[in-house]
C-alpha cells in the first residue's frame, strides 16, 4: 500500500481481552477522520475492520473520548517512513523500552484519550451548588466528570487554622479540592488587591484603584501557598486549566515548583490596552507571570492585541520546556438549548403570569446586572429620563424592570453605588409616574435562572449597556430566552464582548444616555420582521458558539500550544 508522507505511529494495546498492534498513517489527517490501520504483518485494513478501532469509534465519533481506563497500553513504537510494512532498522530504544506515557501523550494529541483535567478557579463551585448554578459551573462540571478531573480553589471560607493540605471531596468521578484564607489573606489577595486593584484597572476605571504593596505582596502570597497545595495533587500528564484575574501569579509559581505540565489560563475580564494596564504598579511582575502560560484565552480579538501589546513590552519569558506562549480571543458561550428549554418553561410559571398580569399590557423593558460601576447602572438610568421627556408618547407604554443583586456589599463603592441608584430610581419614578405606573422597577436581589429565563423571554427590550464588560452573558440568555415568532430587541453596549458576536443587536455608547434612549425607542417600534431577523442572526452565532464547544475548543488549542516548539517567537495571537 502507498504510506502518507507524515510518518507513523505503531500501537500494540490490549483492550478488552483483543490485543493487536496497529499502525495509524498520516497524523494530521487522523485529527479530522478515521484513516487506515495497517496490522503490524503489513496487511491494510479499514478501521471498520478492527475490532479496537471499533471500540475506538464508538467513543470518538460524536466528540467523545476514551477515558484512559479503557485499555491498558504495553508499548508504542515511531516507525519511519518506508518502514512502516517491512518493520527493518527500529531504533533499539522502540524495542524494549516501557512506552505507557509515550503512547498516553499520543492519543491524547490526537484527540482521543485526555489527560486528567485540573480546574481552578478563585471559588470552587461544590457539588450541591452546581444544579443551581450557571452554565460554566454546569460546563465545568461535565468535563471534569468525562475526565476524572479535579476542581481546585478557595472555599470561600476565612479561617485562621493553617492547614498544608487541601480539603478534599469526591463526587460522581469529581474531586473537589479547597482551600481556606485567613483573614489576613482574604483582605490583602481578593478584597484589597483582586478587587481594589485589579478590577477597577481591567475594567478601565483608573480613578477606582486603590494600590497597596502590602496587599499585592499578600495576593502574589496567596498564589504561591496555593501553587504548592495544587502541586502536591498533579501526575505527570495532568492538564491546568487556571481562570480569571484573582489567580494571574499562579502558573509562574507552579513553573518555579518545577511544573512542567501544560497550563492554560482564561481571563473573563477585558484587558485594557498597553498604555492603561502599564500605569500599574509594578506591572511587569503580572506580565511575566502570563509568560508561563502555554495558552492564554481572552474574549475578544482587542483583548488578545492589548496583552500582546503588554506583554511584549516586558519581553515576557515563554514558558520553558521548549515550547512557545499563545493568545487567543476565544468567546465564551452559554448551553444555548438548555437556557432557551428553561424559558420556554419559565414562561408558564406563576412568578412570570404575575409580572405579565401586572404590565397591564404595556412593553417590559428588562435589565439584569450585579450591583457594579461597571456596569453603568445609572446612566441607564438616565436615560430612561432622556426617553421619557424626548419621546412623551412612550409615558406609560413600558415598564423598565432591572433585577440587581448586590455585590461585594462590604466595599464602600458598592455601598456609594447602591445608595445612587435607588435615589435615581425615585427621582425617575417621582418625576414620570402616575397613579396606576411606574417606569421603573428597581429589584435589589437575588432572582432565579429559571425565574430569569421566563422574564426574558416575555421582554420586548432587553436593555444590556455595561461601560466594559468580558463577555457579558446576560445578552445571550436574553436572545436564547427569546420566542421566535415574535422576538424582543436587544440593545447592547458596543464595548461588551458580547457585542462582537451579537453586532445584530442595537449597539450603543454607554456614556450616551441620549443614544441609549433612542436605542430603546427604535426597540419599541421595531417592526417584526427586522426583529426576527436580527434575532435570528444572534440566535445562530449562540448556536455555533455554546459554552461546551468554547471549552472544547480551549483544551484543544491548549494541547496543541504545549507542543515543543522549534523556536520561540513572541507571544503571538492566534
Amino acid at each position: 500500500m502507498t504510506v502518507a508522507h507524515r510518518d507513523g505511529l505503531a500501537l500494540h494495546f490490549d483492550c478488552h481481552g483483543t490485543t493487536e498492534t496497529l499502525t495509524l498513517l498520516n497524523r494530521h489527517r487522523f485529527q479530522a477522520s478515521f484513516p487506515q490501520v495497517v496490522a503490524a504483518n503489513g496487511n491494510a485494513h479499514d478501521a471498520a475492520d478492527s475490532p479496537i478501532w471499533r471500540r475506538m469509534n464508538e467513543f470518538s465519533h460524536h466528540g467523545r473520548t476514551l477515558p484512559r481506563s479503557r485499555f491498558r497500553v504495553y508499548r508504542a513504537i515511531d516507525l519511519p517512513v518506508g518502514e512502516m510494512q517491512t518493520g527493518k532498522h527500529l531504533p533499539a530504544r522502540s524495542r524494549e523500552s516501557p512506552a505507557d506515557e509515550y503512547l498516553e501523550q499520543a492519543f491524547i494529541e490526537k484527540g482521543l484519550l485526555l489527560s486528567r483535567l485540573i480546574m481552578v478557579s478563585n471559588r470552587v463551585t461544590l457539588p450541591a451548588g452546581v444544579a443551581a448554578a450557571g452554565g460554566l459551573a454546569v460546563a465545568i462540571s461535565d468535563v471534569l466528570r468525562e475526565r476524572s478531573g479535579v476542581w481546585f480553589g478557595w472555599s470561600g471560607k476565612i479561617s485562621n487554622r493553617r492547614s498544608a493540605s487541601p480539603s478534599v471531596t469526591t463526587e460522581a468521578g469529581v474531586t473537589y479540592a479547597t482551600v481556606d484564607l485567613s483573614e489576613a489573606d482574604h483582605l490583602a489577595y481578593y478584597s484589597s488587591y483582586a478587587n481594589g486593584t485589579l478590577w477597577p484597572l481591567l475594567h478601565y476605571r483608573l480613578g477606582l484603584i486603590a494600590f497597596d504593596h502590602l496587599a499585592f505582596d499578600g495576593y502574589l502570597k496567596v498564589n504561591r501557598n496555593m501553587a504548592a497545595r495544587l502541586a502536591a495533587l498533579l501526575q505527570p500528564d495532568d492538564v491546568i486549566w487556571i481562570h480569571d484575574y484573582h489567580l494571574i501569579p499562579l502558573g509562574a509559581a507552579l513553573r518555579d515548583l518545577g511544573v512542567s505540565n501544560p497550563i492554560g489560563f482564561f481571563l473573563h475580564t477585558p484587558f485594557p490596552v498597553a498604555e492603561v494596564f502599564c500605569s500599574l504598579p509594578r506591572h511587569e511582575i503580572l506580565l511575566q507571570a502570563f509568560g508561563a502560560y502555554d495558552l492564554i484565552g481572552v474574549q475578544t480579538p482587542t483583548d488578545a492585541r492589548s496583552l500582546a501589546s503588554s506583554m511584549e513590552r516586558v519581553a515576557v519569558t515563554p514558558p520553558g520546556f521548549g515550547r512557545r506562549n499563545r493568545i487567543l480571543p476565544l468567546p465564551i458561550g452559554i448551553d444555548t438549548a438548555n437556557f432557551a428549554e428553561l424559558a420556554r418553561q419559565g414562561v408558564r410559571s406563576a412568578d412570570t403570569s404575575r409580572l405579565k398580569s401586572s404590565l397591564a399590557g404595556r412593553d417590559l423593558i428588562i435589565g439584569a446586572d450585579r450591583l457594579d460601576y461597571s456596569k453603568a447602572l445609572p446612566n441607564r438610568f438616565a436615560a430612561i429620563a432622556v426617553l421619557l421627556t424626548d419621546w412623551p408618547e412612550t409615558r406609560s407604554s413600558f415598564t423598565y424592570l432591572q433585577i440587581t443583586p448586590p455585590s461585594r456589599s462590604e466595599v464602600p463603592e458598592y455601598q456609594r453605588l447602591r445608595r445612587e441608584l435607588e435615589s435615581a430610581a425615585g427621582r425617575v419614578n417621582g418625576k414620570f409616574a402616575e397613579c396606576d405606573w411606574t417606569p421603573i422597577r428597581y429589584v435589589n436581589r437575588t432572582t432565579p435562572r429559571s425565574k430569569l429565563a421566563g422574564y426574558l423571554r416575555i421582554a420586548r427590550v432587553g436593555l444590556i449597556t455595561p461601560f466594559r464588560d468580558g463577555m457579558n452573558l446576560v445578552a445571550k440568555e436574553f436572545v436564547a430566552a427569546q420566542d421566535p415568532a415574535d422576538p424582543g430587541v436587544l440593545v447592547l453596549s458596543k464595548f461588551a464582548g458580547a457585542a462582537y458576536e451579537m453586532n445584530s443587536a442595537l449597539l450603543v455608547n454607554p456614556y450616551d444616555t441620549h443614544e441609549i434612549a433612542l436605542a430603546v425607542r427604535n426597540a419599541l417600534k421595531m417592526p417584526l420582521l427586522e426583529r426576527r431577523k436580527r434575532w435570528e442572526l444572534m440566535m445562530d452565532a449562540l448556536q455555533r458558539n455554546t459554552v461546551a464547544t468554547w471549552r472544547d475548543a480551549f483544551l484543544r488549542a491548549l494541547t496543541e500550544a504545549a507542543r515543543p516548539a522549534i523556536s520561540q517567537p513572541e507571544p503571538r495571537v492566534a
